[in-house]
């Protein structure tokens, strides 16, 4: 009897010791840490943001050569009177990595309902060799409610949502395991041969030798335009006016032609004067503009006589009231002798 006292408690040890063994312990639910609660509170955001924005991205080629283009298309779509603002997706917002932007172009579509569609086009080159993948960093795109005669100035933002960026293979004709591009050699030229060195000398002489032919034609032509514009002798200057002054008396004034004819040989007559005999570079200058440039050079000359001359020659030839009686045609032939008297 006593033997089975002891032994009872014996037994329902063993045999609840197993139980006891394989038994875990209860925990309680622990908080989540800060980070998680963030990177929750992130993927929340992304997902409503996600409902109200649609992004999706484009290439038109995943590889270029040095100096191609490719373009980049970022196309967002906002639902339920949801608008983005525009400015983040700026050329200057654009993180780029060996490529550089070309220009951008962008549209805006209205498809009803509260709906606004954005295209935007990155037109990307690259010119780098070194660097055979290059790439567009992601972006993040701000966007917000739209409300009846609201700002965009004056909105906070609902939210952003990110544009994803892309990768792009830059291929090139140099081997992919050159580091860096040489274009040149750096070794000095090779020195060239004697019978080669001696052809410098000889070309700078046959230069030289040329040269001297052209100088002395320069004289000469030099020498000859001097000579075109020597004066004529005052004794030939003289005789040239008393022969015109002859044929003037021997026109007919009485006929508008006749007088038309004199008022021309006077203004020639004249001009030729002031040219060869008084040194006056009187051709194409006016009435107006003769007189200074005589006085210039002929102080003591009669310039309100020769630009009187020269005014009625031109009203003659040029107006519109006729060429005159013929008694103011003989005025204007004897004023004209005065200014021949002139030297």
């Amino acid at each position: 009897m006593i033997k089975f006292i002891f032994l009872t408690p014996l037994c329902l040890a063993a045999t609840l010791l197993p139980t006891l063994a394989h038994a875990q312990p209860v925990q309680k639910n622990k908080a989540p840490t800060p980070p998680a609660r963030m990177q929750a509170a992130r993927d929340a955001q992304e997902t409503a943001a996600s409902k109200d924005v649609d992004v999706e991205t484009t290439l038109d080629r995943s590889a270029i050569w040095v100096a191609d283009r490719v373009t980049f298309t970022v196309a967002l779509t906002c639902h339920r009177g949801v608008d983005i603002l525009t400015e983040d997706l700026a050329r200057d917002k654009l993180h780029l990595e060996g490529l550089e932007l070309v220009g951008v172009d962008s549209t805006r579509e209205d498809r009803g309902q509260g709906v606004t569609a954005y295209r935007y086009m990155y037109h990307l080159t690259s010119y780098k060799v070194d660097q055979p993948t290059q790439k567009v960093g992601p972006l993040r795109v701000r966007y917000y409610i739209k409300r009846p005669g609201q700002r965009v100035e004056e909105v906070a933002p609902a939210g952003e949502v990110e544009v994803p960026g892309a990768t792009i293979a830059v291929r090139s004709t140099l081997p992919d395991e050159a580091q860096t591009a040489v274009f040149r050699d750096a070794r000095s030229p090779r020195p060239r041969a004697a019978r080669y060195a001696s052809l410098q000398s000889i070309g700078l002489g046959l230069v030289i030798v040329s040269i001297v032919p052209a100088v002395l034609w320069i004289g000469v032509l030099v020498g000859r335009a001097r000579h075109r514009t020597v004066r004529k002798s005052a004794r030939r200057v003289r005789h040239d006016e008393q022969s015109s002054l002859e044929a003037l008396q021997s026109i007919d004034l009485a006929t508008e032609q006749g007088r038309r004819d004199a008022y021309d040989r006077v203004n020639t007559l004249v001009r030729a004067h002031l040219r060869d005999a008084c040194g006056v570079p009187v051709d194409g200058l006016t009435a107006a503009e003769v007189a200074p440039a005589l006085t210039k050079r002929v102080p003591r000359a009669p310039a309100d006589v020769v630009a009187s001359v020269l005014a009625k020659c031109e009203q003659a030839r040029y107006g519109s009231n006729g060429v005159g009686s013929p008694q103011a045609c003989r005025d204007t032939i004897q004023e004209a002798q005065q200014v021949l008297a002139v030297r």
